[in-house]
């Protein structure tokens, strides 16, 4: 059942990315960002980037950069889904807001784009899972059961995005699936400690680094995961009944999975190194049984995807409503799934994260403190130079950043950079 605003006219298309969500429909608590945030921080492909940190970081740098990339792209989710919370407006109103009714639609077609190959990804990593796990219990031996699996995955998130994005989280994710996901990690986690004990402890722990990577890039690489959802949080947090409440929830659940899953793929890797994880996961004792609770976890995330690539997309055309667009995106997801293998990680996060962290930078200097989003957005022009300017030098700054000064990282620097500059103008307009 999807949200929509009231109108005079019932003939009338309403945009419902772009009107502010009324008070009678929000009804998260901070509890169910905690879950929904939590939830959408558990995967594959996260475990799978924190192994990417090794062996080039010593297990002690590589724990540095999880924790505070962390905090700091978890922090900056929860100011976001304040923001969003505080104003009732989707991400697709944000960007209208900040950047121009009709500069905003290049962020929003930017979105679009990212979270279909977002949506793909995680329907690639779950087909993977499901054949090695299938295989690993001797029942996928075919060469045809990856289409399958394919199509088993896409059918699923076809079905929930044909549903409640509300009572998806408040009923299914917090009291169904977040209980049994946490279980598995507990279970993981202790099997492969057990593990390094066994190797002994002290040698993992006070183990060098190799190279290749230092402290600051590897901090850009924890970031990118969480900023890869910043487009992404208003669409949810909108729907809270408070601000505080927003932050707070956002910020906590979905740090703690962060820290979690990435520190697992750093462990995983230490001690049992292996190109495949899920091979390794299954190595472990109980391992087929807790992979396959963080797989069904996995769906909420293509979900995730489809959702808010949805809302992006009715923005742009209103005449579909948020449920027949996300039914068209799972299904190009699934699509594309079939056709497209699994490759290198990193470039693609990093590549995202150069657009969104200078995009977020300025929308935050805009908005962050106090401003009235409402009349903002009534009197957004086509479109507004100084922001549009501020964050097409912060994607250049992005890329250069690595080049004049690699020891300092991309990530956190344009973000500040963006930010600062925008309050700065933003202050000597006012």
């Amino acid at each position: 059942m999807q949200q929509s605003s009231h109108s005079s006219n019932p003939n009338a298309v309403t945009n419902e990315a772009l009107a502010p969500l009324p008070a009678e429909q929000r009804v998260f608590r901070t509890v169910d960002h905690a879950s929904l945030w939590f939830s959408l921080g558990v995967g594959l492909l996260v475990m799978q980037v924190g192994s990417f940190l090794m062996p080039a970081l010593s297990t002690q740098q590589a724990l540095l950069a999880i924790v505070l990339g962390s905090l700091v792209g978890a922090g900056l989710l929860g100011w976001v889904a304040k923001l969003a919370c505080d104003s009732g407006l989707a991400s697709a109103g944000l960007m209208h807001t900040v950047y121009g009714r009709q500069f905003a639609s290049l962020p929003i077609i930017l979105n679009i784009v990212q979270l279909i190959g977002w949506g793909t990804f995680e329907l690639v990593v779950m087909r993977d899972a499901t054949v090695a796990i299938g295989r690993q219990s001797g029942t996928m031996t075919d060469a045809w059961w990856p289409l399958l699996a394919t199509l088993l995955w896409g059918g699923v998130v076809v079905a929930l995005i044909s549903g409640s994005m509300v009572q998806l989280v408040r009923k299914v994710i917090a009291r169904g699936a977040l209980p049994l996901v946490v279980l598995s990690l507990i279970w993981l986690t202790w099997q492969f400690l057990n593990v390094a004990m066994n190797q002994g402890f002290s040698t993992i722990w006070n183990r060098p680094g190799e190279g290749g990577m230092g402290v600051m890039p590897a901090l850009d690489l924890v970031i990118a995961m969480p900023i890869s959802w910043l487009p992404l949080v208003a669409d949810y947090a909108r729907h809270g009944t408070s601000g505080k409440g927003a932050l707070r929830g956002t910020w906590m659940g979905y740090a703690v999975a962060n820290i979690w899953c990435y520190s697992l793929g750093v462990l995983v890797a230490l001690v049992l190194p292996s190109a495949d994880l899920v091979t390794a996961l299954l190595l472990a004792q109980g391992g087929l049984i807790a992979l396959s609770l963080i797989l069904i976890d996995e769906v909420d995330n293509a979900y995730g995807d489809a959702y808010s690539g949805a809302v992006s997309a009715h923005s742009l055309l209103p005449s579909w409503s948020v449920r027949r667009w996300g039914m068209l995106i799972a299904l190009v997801c699934t699509g594309l799934a079939l056709v497209l293998p699994m490759h290198s990680l990193e470039p693609f996060l990093l590549m995202l994260s150069s657009v969104f962290v200078p995009l977020f930078g300025v929308i935050l200097g805009c908005l962050a403190f106090g401003a009235n989003t409402a009349k903002l957005l009534t009197e957004a022009r086509n479109v507004h130079i100084v922001p549009v300017i501020i964050w097409i030098a912060g994607i250049a700054c992005y890329h250069l950043l690595p080049k004049v000064a690699p020891a300092i990282g991309s990530a956190l620097p344009t973000l500040v950079i963006c930010f600062v500059v925008t309050r700065l103008l933003s202050a000597k307009q006012n």
